[in-house]
Parts: C-alpha cells; sequence; structure tokens
C-alpha cells in the first residue's frame, strides 16, 4: 500500500478527507460532482479530485462512463454488508432495551422481520409483579401485531404486496383480516412511524411498536414495549412513543443506519 503521508505530515486530514468523501456519498441518493464534493466538505476541488481517483482505483467509488459524477462502488457496498450481516440485533438492541424498560416500567421487545411474520428475538421483563410480555422465538403476525404492522408499514411495496395477498390469521374480535383496513392504517404508521395492537393478538394486551432499518435503509425489524392497554393506551403517551422511537433509533443508527 502506498504511503499517504508527504512531507506535510498530512496523512491523518488525508485519511479523514477520504473518509468523508466515503461517507458523504454513501449518503447521497445520485451522483456527486467534485465541486458539490468540495463544496460539502469545505475544501478545493483538487484535493477531492486527487482523492476521488485513489477511491475509484480501490473500487470504493465510481464513476460512470462520460460523466463526471462520482457514487459508491462495489467494494464499498460490498464492505458494508459485510459489517451489517456481522451485527447481531439482539446484540446490538441490548442496551437501548434495557434503558427503554428502565425509562417506562414496561416489557420491551425487539424482533427481526421475516417471510412469515417478526420474530421476536430477545425480551427485557417489565417491572410489574404480573409478567407482561412475549417469549423469545415467537412469530408475530403482519396484522396484528405493532411490530407486523409496523414493518409491513415500512416495508417494500413488493413485500407488503404479497403479505396482502394472503390469509389473515383471527386471534380476536379486534384483530385486523380486511386488506384494505390494513392498508389504510399502514398510511397512518408511515406518516407518524409508530404502530400499536390494543386486542388485537389478546384481549386487554397492547403493544407500541417502532421501526428499525439497517445500513441500507430496509426495514429489518422493530422494537416494541408491551403491557396490558390500561398501561399502554390505544393512543400512548408522548413519552412512551418519543423513547420507543429514540430506542428504535438507537438500534438503527447501531447497525449503520445514517437516514435518521
Amino acid at each position: 500500500m502506498p504511503r499517504i503521508e508527504g512531507k506535510s505530515g498530512d496523512g491523518v486530514q488525508a485519511v479523514q478527507l477520504a473518509l468523508s468523501i466515503i461517507e458523504y456519498l454513501a449518503k447521497e441518493r445520485q451522483a456527486v460532482g467534485v465541486t458539490a464534493l468540495a463544496q460539502a466538505l469545505g475544501t478545493t476541488k483538487s484535493r477531492i479530485h486527487r482523492h476521488l481517483q485513489t477511491l475509484v482505483q480501490q473500487g470504493y467509488i465510481v464513476q460512470p462512463r462520460d460523466s463526471d459524477r462520482y457514487g459508491s462502488g462495489p467494494r464499498l457496498v460490498a464492505l458494508g454488508r459485510a459489517v451489517s450481516d456481522n451485527l447481531d440485533l439482539a446484540h446490538v438492541a441490548a442496551d437501548p432495551l434495557m434503558e427503554l424498560r428502565d425509562a417506562l416500567g414496561h416489557s420491551a421487545v425487539v424482533s427481526q422481520i421475516t417471510p412469515d411474520g417478526m420474530r421476536v428475538l430477545a425480551t427485557v421483563p417489565g417491572r410489574s409483579p404480573i409478567e407482561i410480555g412475549v417469549r423469545a422465538g415467537s412469530l408475530l403476525t403482519f396484522n396484528s401485531s405493532a411490530q407486523g404492522k409496523v414493518a409491513l408499514a415500512f416495508a417494500s411495496a413488493e413485500f407488503r404486496d404479497r403479505v396482502l395477498r394472503g390469509k389473515f390469521e383471527i386471534f380476536t374480535p379486534h384483530t385486523i383480516i380486511s386488506p384494505a383496513v390494513l392498508v389504510a392504517e399502514l398510511e397512518t404508521i408511515r406518516a407518524q412511524g409508530w404502530a400499536t395492537a390494543p386486542n388485537q393478538t389478546a384481549i386487554g394486551l397492547n403493544t407500541l411498536a417502532a421501526p428499525i432499518f439497517d445500513s441500507s435503509g430496509v426495514v429489518c425489524g422493530a422494537v416494541g414495549i408491551v403491557d396490558m392497554i390500561q398501561f399502554i393506551a390505544e393512543a400512548p403517551s408522548d413519552d412512551q412513543r418519543l423513547r420507543t422511537i429514540a430506542a428504535a433509533r438507537r438500534v438503527s443508527q447501531a447497525l449503520g443506519y445514517q437516514g435518521l
């Protein structure tokens, strides 16, 4: 590997600039030109151009043919996927879940999206003497659980359409089984960023959930709090909503998501 530190001894600055370029391009949805990069990073176009050429040679960024713009390259994408794959969702969520339980007192849970529902990965029991929660390993449905609905709301259109074409299991008289009703609720969930499911899995039970996103911006799970409906109302308190959303954001950021 060539030495990046020259006579001026600015090796650390060179590394910082290279990383800044990579991070900036990773956040952008479209290719970016040298002038825009220089303005965004507060340096000269000549410095940016030198770093760009090195990063292109290494495969971390690409310059489309007949274009003066640059975007994330295959090596950077592969690196991001490798890091994401090596992160265990339950492990990453452990501290946010514990802090969420300590702050609100309710059972806290993290679940992962699968083709057939939300797989519960880990739970932290609430402080109530009567244990209310869900068991690790349980599979929650997309139509009757807050975790399932919030994940489905932010999933791809193709994934959502496949689920909506399926048959919905009925757990209580309040379980949503109409695709049209579910679609309308999903739109509300996307706008507000959270979901509940009062009495929809079991009478007297409610869950508040917020989505988790991976490094590529794809929804991969949910953080939720679980308790009796007298403690988590159909319209949760501001404190419950804000803390649950904040916990989900912490997990998303730990997975490398930068869209929050």
